[in-house]
């Protein structure tokens, strides 16, 4: 399964539980609710991952959780609020820095129509192989 792939399934995921929910609920019901979801579509997803960061030599450990990372590829933020802004995508790009990864997804389950809070945020991305041939 490729990244493009596995990035289609969450929003997919995500689509459906906000679909459940609606808008209004704190982002911790939003991002179990998704794992287990993604989980469902058959996806491996971790939950509240930490993130070591580097400086001078020295591991800060934790710099940060992920909300979600499925498939060891993907980081998914999930926020629950009224519009995104530019510090959140930035932020997103300061994690999958920080990560090594790739390719994130920001998740605003605050939007009364989810699809108006989905971003792909893409940092040095090229569309590998299959990363789980099926």
């Amino acid at each position: 399964m490729t990244t493009n792939q596995i990035t289609e399934k969450i929003i997919q995921a995500a689509i459906k539980v906000h679909r459940h929910f609606g808008s209004g609920l704190y982002e911790q019901v939003y991002a179990v609710s998704l794992a287990l979801e993604i989980e469902a579509l058959g996806l491996k997803v971790a939950r509240e991952v930490p993130i070591t960061a580097e400086y001078r030599g020295v591991k800060i450990e934790p710099a940060y959780r992920l909300d979600l990372l499925v498939e060891d590829h993907v980081i998914v933020e999930v926020k629950s609020i009224k519009r995104l802004q530019d510090i959140d995508r930035k932020q997103l790009l300061t994690y999958l820095g920080v990560a090594k990864l790739n390719v994130g997804l920001l998740l605003n389950f605050g939007e009364s129509k989810l699809i108006d809070g989905v971003v792909r945020i893409v940092r040095d991305f090229k569309e590998e192989p299959a990363l789980n041939p099926q």
